[in-house]
């Protein structure tokens, strides 16, 4: 069961964000109007980060399925534009995820970056609310999940510092 626990939640997650922007209104900001399912977003992209990483290139199979899901529990027309948006934001996440040869913190981080705002305009786009503000703040919430998963792993990368007397010497580890 643990090697499907990354890929049940990334399939839920999309189901529960899609399912929430038809249930969860549009709040007035800044003059604009934006989604608060937002916010839970940016954490897809990681999740979807960290199921790349056990499942590799199976992780289609699992969008598909998620957007399939969101189709029928979803008001379509939301679930069109949200997996619309989807495919193509993914599809630029898992060319960076899959394509730089760098960290794992840096990959999360880099391809949430690039990948939101695609995201964010055609969903607005195709759901009648594109603006630079709508876009900007829903690239901002977006972007808070991926820079608290960011900082998690950042820490986890860094190797632990022994103290001076606690180092291994060479002769260490000759027997």
């Amino acid at each position: 069961m643990s090697n499907l626990l990354w890929p049940l939640a990334y399939v839920l997650s999309i189901v529960a964000v899609n399912y929430g922007f038809t249930q969860v209104p549009l709040v007035p900001l800044l003059g604009d109007m934006w989604p608060p399912m937002s916010l839970l977003v940016s954490f897809i992209f990681v999740i979807r980060d960290f199921t790349q990483r056990q499942v590799g290139h199976y992780i289609w199979g699992y969008m598909a399925l998620g957007g399939m899901l969101s189709y029928i529990m979803a008001d379509p027309f939301v679930a069109v534009a949200s997996v619309t948006a989807f495919m193509v934001s993914e599809a630029v996440d898992w060319s960076i995820y899959t394509f730089t040869g760098r960290t794992l913190s840096q990959r999360v981080l880099l391809s949430s970056a690039v990948s939101t705002p695609f995201d964010s305009v055609i969903f607005l786009g195709m759901i009648g609310h594109l603006s630079i503000v709508g876009v900007l703040l829903m690239v901002a919430s977006k972007m808070v999940g991926a820079v608290i998963v960011w900082a998690i792993i950042k820490r986890q990368e860094r190797p632990l510092l022994l103290p001076a007397t606690a180092a291994m010497q060479p002769n260490d580890y000759e027997s």
